[in-house]
């Protein structure tokens, strides 16, 4: 089992206390008298019970990769209209794949081409050498490790 994020156990906490309040409040003015009130109570708290029970157990669409040794690489070339959902599945007939993260340019919002995708350290090789300079919607993909960002430098 995996411990969540900070940001997940902050949103969880807030939305429990957000639903243990309304439920007090309900229960203190006599829930016969609010019967709407308790079940957002309990419907908030039910919520909360499964945000934390889903992002312990690692069900998320996002994975986690804190127990496995990874690998980003850079994909460069790739067609404006593909997605993270087709590159993921490009990259998922050659090993693991943890996440994927296709650049936008900040003023339009449009893919700019290129972006990273994190893989078990394992497949890293194997998908370089099947995947780089081959043919993906008609554009030859660039697929190579990335380099590490350095501190002073923007996307």
């Amino acid at each position: 089992m995996t411990s969540p994020n900070l940001k997940t156990i902050i949103i969880t906490v807030c939305i429990a206390a957000l639903g243990y309040l309304v439920l007090a409040f309900a229960l203190s003015a006599s829930a016969f008298s609010s019967p709407l009130s308790f079940a957002l109570g309990a419907l908030i708290t039910g919520i909360a019970l499964v945000l934390a029970n889903s992002n312990s157990s690692g069900s998320t669409t996002s994975s986690n990769t804190e127990d496995a040794d990874t690998k980003t690489l850079y994909v460069g070339n790739l067609p404006y209209r593909a997605n993270e959902h087709m590159v993921k599945e490009l990259f998922e007939q050659h090993g693991t794949v943890f996440s994927v993260r296709l650049l936008k340019d900040k003023h339009t919002g449009k893919r700019r081409g290129f972006g990273f995708v994190e893989v078990a350290m394992n497949d890293a090789s194997a998908m370089i050498s099947k995947l780089n300079d081959n043919e993906y919607q008609e554009r030859t993909l660039k697929v190579r490790e990335a380099k590490q960002k350095q501190d002073g430098n923007d996307e």
